[in-house]
């Protein structure tokens, strides 16, 4: 890798796990490219012949939005700000079409406006081509956005400093991305969810850790197993 994000890449430990560095054999792809409503259509048509649309849409956003915020969130917490604009970002998709990975291009002084032009770009064409509100799609990007700092915090070796970014960033964004949460458990932070990723609505699929959908009793309990074995 070359440019501005190799720079990023190699202060983060981990970076592959992160979604920061393609695989081989991963397919490059212009964000611009992929937001378009027809490419998106032929993306979830092949994956809900059976099932849902919305469903579909929802678990594909769920894994697309992590990988979209992921150059920006690592530059921020590394303090090497990252383009999020569709026009400077490189998405890799598996054969399946799921995204792994991206790639900016450019740095850019305004990282919070380089994500809403994402944002803007994704959300309301995904929306209409699945046929469902925006708004669950703004509240899982918002989840994307904690679980990526979280995620970096913990890898960085910093969890206060680089979650705390969340609340200003999403801030910057704008309306109607939700502010990210988080909670502290036995010492150990968690994202408190504000979406539901609808992975347990798929065959096979099971109920997340985290889900604002559990009993609160329950998503304490097992928020607190996880802090024991974390």
């Amino acid at each position: 890798m070359i440019g501005p994000q190799a720079e990023v890449v190699a202060r983060v430990p981990g970076a592959a796990a992160l979604g920061l560095l393609p695989s081989g054999g991963a397919v490059g792809v212009r964000a611009a490219d992929l937001a378009d409503p027809d490419r998106l259509a032929g993306l979830l048509a092949a994956r809900a012949r059976a099932g849902s649309l919305r469903v579909h849409a929802t678990v594909w956003w769920y894994s697309a939005s992590a990988v979209l915020l992921a150059p920006v969130l690592a530059g921020l917490a590394v303090g090497r700000p990252l383009s999020g604009r569709p026009a400077e970002t490189t998405v890799f998709l598996d054969s399946g079409g799921v995204p792994l990975a991206a790639v900016s291009s450019a740095l850019d002084g305004d990282p919070a406006g380089g994500l809403r032009a994402c944002l803007d770009a994704f959300v309301p064409a995904l929306a209409a081509v699945a046929g469902m509100r925006a708004r669950p799609l703004w509240a899982i990007a918002a989840d994307s956005m904690a679980n990526g700092l979280l995620a970096l915090g913990r890898t960085l070796g910093d969890v206060p400093a680089v979650t705390a970014l969340a609340g200003p960033l999403a801030t910057a964004v704008g309306s109607p991305l939700p502010v990210p949460r988080y909670t502290d458990v036995d010492g150990v932070r968690f994202v408190r969810r504000v979406s539901c990723c609808l992975v347990d609505r798929l065959p096979h699929g099971s109920t997340c850790l985290s889900c604002p959908r559990r009993p609160p009793v329950e998503r304490r309990t097992l928020l607190e197993d996880a802090a024991a074995r974390s």
